[in-house]
């Protein structure tokens, strides 16, 4: 894939936020992203402070086909959030959100996911300030901390999964969002990836698989994603933990 133009500076900036997944490891009836937390659903936690960072003046929302839940939310009636319809895969939908783009407007494009509602302004002006300062797209990470182990490729014959390795935890890190880049440079990565069958697990997968630089900007492991129902105990601490402190 040929090397893109100089990346210019430019404000305001857009967020797309794919919300088109079930959410089948929270074991409830309704999307995950649709569960509430201090009366208010996680997506609404999630928009609300993107919009309350000033450099962020919309975010594009992409939904599933048929959601019943949307439009019961605050941010439905919201003038600057959008919402686009989503496609079966995670990188479908962030391809609908950042095919919803205005590109005239807007040169770079926050990806951030529905269910990591606790994410700090610190880390997120961090990310914004980094990326712009170096002329390079980059994504939010937090430093392995744990010994890290690599499991055999399939259960044996008595049901156990067994170890195969421990794996050096230098330099290895966990990949948070927001994960922010150029919008054209974005689209086009994932497409490339796309025709060429890759999977893609995050905008900086594609990104890597097209050879482009990426940096990494340290951020903080408050920034959960919201998958099982442990981690909606966890997020609903941490929330109230985070609004005292804004309070004081």
């Amino acid at each position: 894939m040929a090397d893109t133009p100089n990346i210019i500076k430019q404000t305001p900036l857009v967020a797309v936020v794919p919300a088109a997944g079930v959410g089948k490891r929270m074991l409830t009836r309704c999307p995950k992203q649709y569960l509430k937390i201090d009366g208010m659903t996680i997506l609404e936690h999630t928009v609300n402070r993107l919009l309350s960072y000033s450099a962020i003046d919309q975010v594009i929302v992409v939904l599933g086909d048929g959601d019943e839940y949307f439009q019961s939310t605050s941010l439905a009636e919201n003038p600057q959030v959008e919402t686009v319809i989503g496609g079966q895969e995670r990188v479908d939908s962030v391809l609908a959100g950042l095919d919803a783009v205005d590109q005239s407007k807007y040169f770079w494009v926050l990806v951030h996911d529905a269910a990591r509602p606790c994410f700090s302004h610190q880390d997120l002006g961090k990310l914004i300030k980094q990326c712009q300062q170096n002329n390079v797209g980059g994504l939010l990470a937090s430093p392995v901390r744990d010994t890290m182990k690599r499991s055999q490729g399939s259960r044996n014959t008595n049901g156990r999964l067994e170890v195969k390795e421990t794996v050096d935890r230098n330099n290895l890190w966990h990949a948070l969002t927001p994960q922010m880049y150029p919008v054209m440079q974005l689209i086009a990565a994932i497409k490339h990836a796309q025709a060429e069958s890759f999977d893609i697990t995050d905008e900086s997968s594609a990104i890597e698989y097209a050879n482009l630089p990426g940096i990494i900007v340290e951020g903080s492991s408050e920034n959960l994603k919201i998958t099982r129902p442990e981690d909606l105990t966890l997020a609903t601490f941490l929330l109230v933990q985070q609004k005292a402190a804004l309070q004081k």
